[in-house]
This record gives structure tokens, sequence and C-alpha cells, in this order.
């Protein structure tokens, strides 16, 4: 049940340590509705990792003891949904506002970042729209971990996902770096950079076993 946990809390400690060092200078700067930009920059921190480790007792539970639909029946995955959805709308609407509370700190011409920021918008709308496509909605929330009929399912191999297995990960995050550079956000960036790598954390110590405990094969 707790199988390469020991190595995820080892990754976010050093993901910390390095949020604290890059936390000081111009990434403090600011503030909005007079609460601090370095309040708002950990609120941002705090939300993904909340968010996994409940998407990670949540799936346990469920994958290995069946307990959310024992002690909830019907309505355990829709409960699921709810609370991951809650804390996965946290993560944008957090750098948004971190990236306000610290707007213009980053050195760099707003065009040339408005620019990058629309390309990488591109490749996010085209994941997001292959993940309900092909994907399916309820696929991405890991209904595979409640529902066994899901097990017998092959992996998907169209619209993005015909180039990565991963098409969520790589590219459905490009959105977060898109907003960090909308606000010319120094302290936006840093809570990006946390939260694009804490995602592979939860990749590689949480759903891949799971990958494999469910389909037998793990996802590339």
């Amino acid at each position: 049940m707790f199988e390469k946990q020991g190595w995820h809390y080892f990754i976010l400690i050093l993901l910390l340590a390095g949020v604290t060092m890059l936390a000081r200078g111009d990434v403090l700067i600011g503030e909005l509705w007079g609460i601090s930009t370095q309040t708002w920059l950990w609120i941002a921190i705090a939300i993904p990792i909340i968010h996994q480790i409940i998407v990670w007792l949540f799936w346990r539970l469920e994958l290995h003891h069946g307990l959310i639909t024992r002690w909830f029946g019907e309505k355990g995955f829709p409960i699921y949904k709810v609370v991951f959805t809650i804390f996965f709308a946290g993560r944008p609407v957090s750098l948004i506002l971190v990236g306000l509370a610290n707007y213009k700190t980053l050195a760099l011409d707003p065009i040339l970042a408005y620019l990058i920021a629309g390309l990488l918008i591109l490749p996010f709308v085209y994941s997001m729209y292959s993940v309900v496509k092909y994907f399916g909605i309820n696929r991405a929330y890991g209904i595979d971990h409640f529902d066994p009929s899901y097990r017998n399912k092959l992996f998907v191999k169209q619209g993005m996902f015909k180039y990565t297995d991963n098409a969520m990960y790589k590219f459905g995050f490009l959105i977060l770096w898109a907003i960090a550079l909308a606000t010319l956000s120094k302290a936006a960036l840093v809570a990006v950079a946390f939260n694009h790598l804490y995602i592979w954390v939860h990749f590689y110590c949480t759903e891949l076993p799971d990958i494999r405990r469910i389909y037998g094969e793990p996802a590339k």
C-alpha cells in the first residue's frame, strides 16, 4: 500500500528546499488584497501537495481495499471527483493570485512573454481536446481505480496520445507556465516549476505502480 512513498516524500522535501532557496528577493515582492506574495506562493505550493496526497489516499483505499465504494457505494467516485476538482482548479487559481501579487517582476519583454504563453497554450488545448475526445474525462480522473471494467481497456493512441502516453502531464501543465509568463511573475514561475516537477513525482511514485497493477504494463 505504501510502495515508493519513501521516495515521494524524499523528493518532496528536496523540491520544498528548492522553493525555499528561490523564494527571496524579487520573488517575494508585492502583495494582493493585503496578503503578501510569500503567503500566496506557499498557498500555491500547498495546494498541489494536498491534492496529490488526497489522490494517493483515495486511490490506495479503493484500489487495494475497495473501501471508498464500501463506505459510499455508487457515490464513492463522484465524491472523489468533487474533491479532486476543487484542488485541481485550485492550481491555476492560486497561480493567478501569485502572479497578480508579484506582477511584472520578471525581466522579460511583455510581448515576448505573451507570445511564448500563447504558443504554450496550443499543445495544452490539443491535449485537453484529446483527453475529452479519446481518453475520457472519467478515465482522466482515475475511474480505473474504481471500476474493474476499465482494466480491460487498451491505452489510448489517438490525438496527442499518438505521440505520448502521458499527454496530460507533459502538455496539460503548460497552461500553468502560460499563466506565470502572462503575469511576468518570478514567484508564479517558481510555483509552476514546483507544480510540474511534483506531478511527475506523483506519476512515478503513485500512478505508474497503479498502472502496472491495473493493466499489467507501464505507460511511457
